[in-house]
């Protein structure tokens, strides 16, 4: 068993290290998909898979990393962590349940410290029918422009404007605005993109290798930013299926002690969202009864996580910031996504170690 903190990285390149040689030493089938450009450091990009247990077993749980880049260096904490965890490993492989860990879906983002991939792309906003007209949020066209403004940090007629825009039209409101995704602004927050991305294709082609021979298939994603501090919220991440949310919440609900929440009836702490990630599993895995959640770890309070996410954008646009202002923003967005405390790190290895654990009765029961 390796030490909680010991999973936890503090750069791209080592967090793929550590999650590369605890999988080897675990005897997992390794593959890795290279992304065409490199990390911030001149490392090599990859989203890496490792599967542990046999090739056609009928479950498979997938457990997943950085889709959002920079929640990745909570996610590859899990996954590290869960390489070493010999308990677990044997209870999933007594009920027959295979393994598939996808450790950065996101690698530039995760490397690049940014949230976004290399196209400015929300990546769990990206998986759309991009040969149909895509959905328009007008809400984030009216404070595009706020959001971004010209310098940074902002004025006080730009804090002020967006403090009016929240009295006029609420708190939920400004963050369904901002959050929900956008296609029009490709500068933008949230930007679903116009094409799937690199990461969207490789996800894709992963899913179709691992996942056509299961027939019962779950996936935890694992995701940070929204909601109390060290908090796991268990978002319900499938299509508006009655049948999948009973078994989501007896999965991961057996005693009505922690709640499944779910942007489909308001109960989440995320807004409704479109483009989701978890959507390619009905389309990659159509042989497959598919149930999943996403673990949002909570960090710090939604305005404060908006306002490192606008500034990281901000600097992405002006490259040419001081050195001292560009490391001060990476920072606040690490900040944002990432608590650097031994007890949050421990928080999230507890509560995705027993949703985990649920995943698999669930998968045999």
């Amino acid at each position: 068993m390796i030490d909680v903190n010991a999973a936890f990285s503090a750069r791209y390149a080592q967090a793929r290290v550590k999650f590369l040689e605890g999988a080897a030493a675990a005897g997992m089938a390794i593959r890795s998909f290279e992304h065409p450009l490199k990390g911030r450091d001149g490392e090599t990009l990859a989203m890496d898979v490792a599967l542990d247990g046999p090739a056609d077993a009928q479950s498979l749980l997938i457990v997943s990393s950085a889709c959002h880049g920079v929640e990745g260096y909570c996610g590859s904490g899990v996954q590290v962590f869960a390489t070493h965890d010999a308990e677990w490993r044997a209870k999933a492989g007594a009920a027959g349940v295979a393994v598939l860990y996808i450790h950065a879906l996101n690698p530039h983002g995760f490397s690049h410290v940014r949230r976004v991939t290399n196209e400015n792309v929300d990546l769990n906003r990206n998986f759309q029918d991009f040969s149909q007209p895509l959905p328009v949020n007008a809400a984030y066209a009216e404070i595009h422009d706020l959001l971004l403004p010209a310098q940074w940090p902002p004025t006080a007629e730009n804090t002020a404007a967006i403090g009016n825009y929240i009295a006029s039209n609420g708190q939920l409101k400004f963050q369904a605005a901002v959050s929900q995704g956008q296609h029009q602004f490709a500068d933008g927050l949230f930007f679903g993109g116009t094409a799937p991305t690199w990461s969207n294709i490789t996800l894709r082609e992963v899913l179709r290798t691992y996942g056509r021979q299961a027939k019962r298939l779950a996936w935890i994603d694992l995701h940070t930013g929204l909601g109390p501090s060290g908090l796991g919220e268990r978002i319900f991440a499938c299509k508006d299926d009655k049948a999948a949310f009973e078994r989501a919440k007896a999965w991961w609900d057996p005693k009505g002690e922690t709640r499944i929440t779910s942007i489909y009836d308001g109960s989440s702490t995320s807004a409704f969202l479109t483009g989701l990630m978890w959507m390619a599993a009905y389309q990659e895995c159509p042989q497959a009864e598919y149930t999943g959640i996403a673990m949002e770890y909570g960090t710090l309070p939604f305005n404060e996580v908006s306002q490192a996410l606008r500034a990281d954008h901000w600097l992405h646009k002006h490259p040419e910031a001081p050195a001292e202002q560009h490391a001060a923003i990476k920072q606040q967005l690490m900040d944002a996504f990432y608590t650097d405390t031994d007890a949050w790190r421990g928080q999230i290895i507890s509560q995705a170690r027993q949703a985990m654990f649920q995943a698999v009765d669930g998968l045999s029961a």
